[in-house]
């Protein structure tokens, strides 16, 4: 069974293909392998960026220290979630 591809289009300007086109031919890859590459890249330290974290010592402490702590009351939040829905 072949694997579907997906096809991603774009325009740049030619000074901009001419610089890819010799970065991907240094990696002895073609263009479009060179963009795939490149992109999942940048993808995935985004995503690693949004999502994964490091704390020093104090700070991880601080972090530690604020999840312990007893939640804040929110007073409009209680008046809320006391409040009869209008469809009771």
């Amino acid at each position: 069974m072949a694997i579907k591809t997906a096809s991603i289009n774009m325009r740049v300007k030619p000074s901009v293909r001419n610089i890819i086109d010799a970065a991907a031919n240094l990696l002895k890859v073609d263009r479009s392998v060179f963009i795939q590459q490149a992109a999942l890249y940048e993808a995935h330290q985004v995503i690693a960026s949004q999502r994964d974290f490091t704390f020093d010592k104090q700070a991880f402490a601080a972090f530690e220290q604020a999840l312990d702590a007893e939640p804040a009351v929110d007073k409009g939040m209680v008046e809320l979630m006391n409040r009869k829905s209008p469809w009771e």
